[in-house]
């Protein structure tokens, strides 16, 4: 199918040359573009085929990474030495991070709290041994209405060095409680790492059964007289 253009100039006698429009430059131009977008789509499948295969072969290697995972036992024992936590991090035992700093953090609390009340008590008991009637910090600790005379002096006396002795004492066992949480990060971070490469599996077993024994110790016999009956003990491991 063809069409033709064919016109004349007015008051020229050139004569402009045809020109022929056919349908197949559009059909050809149409299939070029159809073929164009075939092969983009075809190479973005690939692409996304490939990235798709490259990421699910980088997760399999970080799982087989985490797998394989064997620390050194010297370098958690520094890292634990260094900085508590630091060896389970090494060890990748995220877990145990919030039960060794949580020990830390109730220690110190602890030790802070005892503190206080040691220096409190302390306070008290120096203002009820002098003789400065100023000096009254000892009133806050009594009931309401109770009050400090002769009769009972010597009683509040003993109290309040027996408190300050109490907190002074369990300020301490907060301070040796929280030097025990940190060596137990040590031990437990070297130990973890020194048994990363222990043999858990199912293969693990005790197997105890009946046996025919031989003098030389073999299972199988050939005369019974010469054989020994008893139990068969094996380790797997």
């Amino acid at each position: 199918m063809a069409a033709t253009l064919n016109c004349r100039a007015q008051g020229h006698n050139d004569t402009v040359t045809p020109v022929f429009l056919t349908s197949t430059d559009s059909i050809g131009k149409a299939v070029g573009k159809a073929d164009s977008i075939e092969v983009v789509s075809t190479v973005g499948k690939e692409a996304l085929s490939t990235a798709y295969a490259d990421s699910v072969r980088l997760v399999d290697n970080i799982h087989r990474n985490m797998a394989a995972w064997h620390p050194d036992p010297q370098r958690a024992l520094w890292m634990a030495l260094v900085l508590p936590g630091a060896g389970q991090i090494y060890n990748r035992k995220y877990w145990k991070l919030p039960i060794i700093y949580g020990g830390f953090m109730g220690c110190l609390y602890a030790m802070n709290w005892n503190n206080m009340m040691y220096k409190d008590y302390s306070q008290a008991y120096l203002d009820i041994m002098d003789d400065d009637p100023n000096t009254a910090s000892y009133n806050k600790f009594l009931h309401l209405g109770k009050k400090i005379d002769s009769s009972n002096e010597e009683r509040y006396k003993r109290i309040f060095k027996s408190r300050k002795d109490r907190y002074r004492r369990w300020r301490d066992m907060s301070f040796f409680c929280m030097l025990g949480v940190y060596a137990l990060s040590v031990i437990d971070a070297y130990v973890d790492a020194e048994l990363s490469e222990f043999d858990i599996s199912k293969d693990l077993s005790l197997r105890v059964e009946p046996a025919v024994m031989t003098v030389d110790g073999r299972k199988s016999v050939t005369n019974i007289g010469a054989a020994s009956f008893g139990l068969n003990c094996s380790l797997r491991f």
